[in-house]
């Protein structure tokens, strides 16, 4: 069983570059994949007359492939309809028995009053996350897998009401609590997918689980911790069954990123296992080897349609 993740960057019918553009390099990209189970961030939907809004974009991007024919479920808005931008997807050779999605359910919305907004803001206001985990059951003859999908908030500062001009900020002050609000979102995110985990095996002690997706965050940093729930961390042995192992250690250091920011190569996505699928854990692979700097000059997305992320793909012997 091959499983893999890949944010495959603002999936869309856009005008520069096309979506055929777009799919001549990464049609290539899935196919390498091979993957059984795929895990897809930032699929945008598309309207269509007198349909709801779906994943028209996708629909291109996979005819003639394998993936064409798997069982597939989305993230979708009150409306049951894809959202308009940064759809999670699960596309499975292998039957999907149960799907979810979960936003603030085991997390309330965050009070906080933002100190440089203007005008000022005399009492705290919600602070909630604007996407959701996608959470599949996935039926396997050797026993049925807990996979969950995320996207975790981006490190771009939120919205702080009159610091602002264009894109730039009027303050420093404002900049760097629009930063802290994004930090809190992120995290808060990562409290929500380990509450899930937990509750997984709170009923199955040895669940079959796999998260993977852009965390948006390196490894040692918060998100990716508090989701891995070292026993370093916990400092009870007890809770050692239920960490979760971060597959990118099997690669080697020097190939251990999926995305490029000023020369610097940085692990923003991830793949994590629970213990009881060691014994069938292979190998895994980062497909970065034409991975561009998005941060160069001229890196435009005329210039490179493909995603400015790498996927990651995990080999399992189910």
């Amino acid at each position: 069983m091959r499983v893999a993740t890949f944010n495959i960057e603002n999936l869309d019918e856009t005008k520069s570059p096309t979506l055929e553009e777009r799919i001549l390099v990464l049609k290539p990209q899935l196919l390498r994949l091979n993957a059984d189970i795929l895990c897809l961030q930032e699929v945008h939907g598309q309207e269509r007359d007198n349909q709801p809004r779906g994943l028209w974009a996708l629909e291109a991007l996979t005819e003639g492939t394998p993936y064409q024919g798997y069982n597939l479920t989305h993230t979708e808005t009150s409306a049951d309809q894809a959202y308009d931008k940064r759809n999670l997807v699960i596309l499975s050779r292998h039957p999907i028995l149960d799907t979810r999605q979960v936003r603030n359910e085991y997390v309330d919305d965050l009070m906080y009053r933002r100190i440089t907004a203007s005008p000022r803001e005399e009492e705290a206001k919600e602070v909630s996350w604007e996407r959701p985990v996608l959470y599949a059951k996935i039926g396997h003859p050797e026993g049925h897998v807990h996979l969950i999908n995320i996207h975790l908030k981006s490190r771009l500062p939120s919205a702080v009401p009159g610091q602002r001009e264009g894109f730039s900020y009027k303050t420093v002050s404002g900049w760097a609590e629009g930063y802290f609000i994004s930090s809190m979102k992120r995290v808060g995110q990562a409290l929500e997918v380990r509450l899930m985990i937990d509750e997984i095996f709170d009923s199955e002690p040895d669940a079959k689980i796999i998260v993977c997706g852009d965390f948006n965050s390196e490894p040692g940093q918060v998100p990716v911790e508090a989701i891995a729930g070292r026993v370093e961390n916990t400092g009870n042995p007890e809770l050692s069954l239920r960490q979760l192992v971060p597959c990118s250690n099997s690669i080697p250091k020097e190939a251990r990123y999926s995305h490029l920011h000023e020369g610097h190569g940085n692990l923003l996505d991830h793949m994590m296992i629970s213990r009881s699928l060691l014994a069938h854990y292979e190998s895994a692979e980062i497909h970065n080897e034409i991975l561009h700097d998005e941060s160069i000059a001229f890196a435009t997305d005329k210039k490179y349609p493909e995603s400015d992320h790498a996927p990651f793909v995990v080999q399992f012997s189910l």
